[in-house]
């Protein structure tokens, strides 16, 4: 099994199918099959079944697929371990979206003009699914919302949000949380976010039961949903800093040990990549400038 193998396999993987990995990889169509046969016969099992003109993974092309991840990645270390002198490779960073969007646009437009060589692949999703890419391999770091008990781990703090209750302008719910008692709350959706479940937990302990829970992809999907009056959100009030239309949302402070939360850049324990010692320096410059200048603000 060798790794230009593999580096096919995930190229057509994410390609969804041989042609247009070809592309990719600017090689032609049948030698990208001929790769595959090769890696298929060198493990002795079926990787892809034809899903009428698209390629499926079998179940142990879907094994593979995770190993193939892991097995890259520590090659792209090795290679840039190697290269002292530069800063460059593939970086897969994960971050939760509300973070993406108000915090890393500053700091990653500033690693790539200094790094250029770096190529920043983002992702985003509710933190336990970052937790569980990062733990599979398919992450180098994660900023998330949650603490990981976890040795094969090393945890960065970064940025102290500030959680705040939004509802449309004018609507005294973010005043009176009790009042979101059958009222319709706003969530990010599934139930892996940090900032879903503090919001829920909280109104538990206030005894509020909405009559609906609605969610949304976005935060900024959810404020233009609360500036319309369909009910009321917990965001940080940094993705509220970064909305066009603040005049169209009220907001209020929440308690301090519901508001405060502080997110996490974890990453492997053992990863000595130079593009990400880098980049946590960066993000923690720019926290720490960040927190000076919300405390010169109070």
């Amino acid at each position: 099994m060798e790794l230009r193998g593999l580096e096919t396999f995930r190229a057509i993987v994410e390609a969804g199918g041989v042609v247009r990995a070809a592309s990719r990889l600017h090689r032609a169509q049948s030698s990208v099959t001929a790769r595959i046969r090769q890696l298929e016969a060198s493990l002795g099992i079926q990787l892809f079944e034809r899903d009428g003109r698209s390629l499926r993974l079998t179940a142990a092309g879907d094994v593979l697929l995770q190993y193939a991840d892991r097995l890259l990645g520590l090659a792209e270390e090795a290679r840039t371990a190697v290269r002292l002198d530069s800063v460059c490779g593939r970086l897969r960073l994960g971050a939760m979206e509300s973070v993406a969007a108000s915090r890393l646009p500053g700091p990653l437009a500033e690693f790539h003009g200094r790094y250029p060589e770096v190529v920043v692949e983002l992702q985003t999703a509710p933190s336990r699914a970052l937790i569980a890419r990062l733990q599979a391999g398919g992450l180098d770091a994660a900023i998330v919302g949650d603490e990981v008990d976890d040795a094969r781990f090393t945890s960065v703090p970064l940025y102290q949000e500030e959680l705040i209750l939004v509802a449309a302008a004018g609507c005294p719910l973010p005043h009176h949380p009790k009042r979101l008692n059958g009222n319709t709350l706003l969530v990010f959706q599934g139930q892996g976010c940090a900032y879903r479940r503090r919001f829920e937990q909280w109104l538990q302990t206030l005894r509020v039961v909405p009559s609906r829970v609605l969610e949304f992809g976005s935060y900024h999907a959810i404020l233009a949903a609360a500036a319309a009056g369909v009910g009321a959100s917990l965001i940080p009030r940094s993705v509220l800093d970064i909305y066009a239309q603040q005049d169209a949302v009220s907001w209020a402070k929440v308690p301090p040990r519901v508001a405060k939360l502080r997110t996490l850049l974890l990453m492997p324990s053992t990863t000595h990549s130079p593009a990400l010692t880098r980049l946590v320096e960066l993000l923690r410059a720019d926290a720490a400038a960040r927190t000076a200048a919300t405390e010169n603000r109070v």
